[in-house]
């Protein structure tokens, strides 16, 4: 597909990603370029502060966007969210906010809005299917980041009741790749675990110690197929008036965090023993999603874990090399 083809976007449309400068953003961006949209806008924390409403509708006044992304979220693992949960739920709203209501009075055309799956109950019934949201009790460990991001799907589907804004919202898995934050205790478990085996490989440490029991279950997607996941909705699914306005973006597979740590330590060459610390939290025991109407719409995911996985650890190797790595 290219930009040229007929879809519900054009090579014409001006395209704001905000928050092109993480992991999401940049990957969305990337499938933006590859598919012929040239007519991308970006706006760095320096040049543009989304906690600044103000600011925000100057920007969209300025710039007149006609498609936006709205990539751009304060995140951070299970550490992060338990110790910052004023800063996670106050960013997060003010974000969201701030760009979906200037997208809307500036008379933007479509919006994709970037939740996440945390957004659904602890003890769904699994694979998650949309309709789960809001039947339970959050995970704890992730709750205010969850509230913050329910809020901005029902701002879009607000906007599009009332005012018949075209804002459509995607749910994805757990994410890892290009971009990714290495931070030693605020980044996600997949690349605080390469971290933690590469510099336990390096040091030739005989064991390395993870957290919780290794049992809970978690489904990982590459983040290239996320930006192409955003692409295809962009372009071709217009959701009718009783329908769904959010959807699900997931392999639709998953595997035991212990897997996982099996997966990188083999990834980063790390041959010492695993253990677990039972004290610290698990999180959610189960958490994979139901990705059958994303699928049934004609998208799937393409990049395999093993081959993300090993692409990955060869990236985060390179960046340290060239004291590049986001943290």
């Amino acid at each position: 597909m290219t930009a040229s083809q007929s879809t519900l976007i054009t090579a014409a449309d001006r395209t704001y990603v905000a928050g092109h400068r993480g992991m999401a953003g940049s990957a969305i961006c990337r499938a933006l370029q590859r598919s012929g949209y040239g007519q991308i806008l970006t706006a760095s924390r320096e040049e543009l502060d989304l906690l600044d409403p103000s600011a925000v509708a100057a920007w969209f006044a300025t710039n007149k966007p006609t498609i936006v992304v709205l990539a751009a979220a304060k995140v951070g693992g299970i550490a992060a969210n338990s110790a910052y949960p004023a800063d996670f739920l106050l960013d997060n709203l003010k974000i969201q906010t701030h760009v979906i209501e200037s997208a809307w009075r500036s008379g933007v055309r479509r919006l994709l809005f970037l939740g996440s799956s945390c957004i659904y109950p602890k003890f769904a019934a699994q694979p998650i299917r949309e309709e789960a949201l809001l039947t339970g009790a959050l995970e704890p460990t992730n709750e205010w980041y969850a509230i913050a991001k329910i809020t901005g799907i029902k701002l879009c589907e607000a906007l599009r009741a009332q005012h018949g804004f075209d804002a459509i919202s995607l749910m994805p898995t757990n994410l890892y790749g290009p971009g990714d934050n290495y931070h030693p205790t605020n980044s996600h478990v997949l690349p605080a675990l390469i971290r933690r085996f590469h510099e336990a490989a390096e040091a030739h440490a005989p064991s390395v110690t993870c957290w919780g029991t290794g049992t809970p279950l978690r489904e990982f997607l590459h983040v290239d197929d996320l930006g192409e996941a955003c692409l295809f909705a962009l372009e071709h699914w217009q959701p009718g008036p009783d329908q769904l306005q959010f959807l699900n973006v997931g392999t639709g597979i998953d595997l035991s965090i212990r897997e996982l740590a099996e997966a990188v330590a083999a990834a980063t060459g790390f041959q010492g023993e695993i253990c677990w610390d039972a004290s610290k939290p698990d999180g959610t025991p189960k958490k994979q999603l139901d990705v059958s109407r994303l699928a049934a719409l004609g998208w799937g995911a393409r990049i395999p874990l093993a081959e993300g996985l090993a692409s990955t650890v060869a990236e985060f190797r390179q960046q340290l090399a060239q004291q590049s790595v986001r943290l």
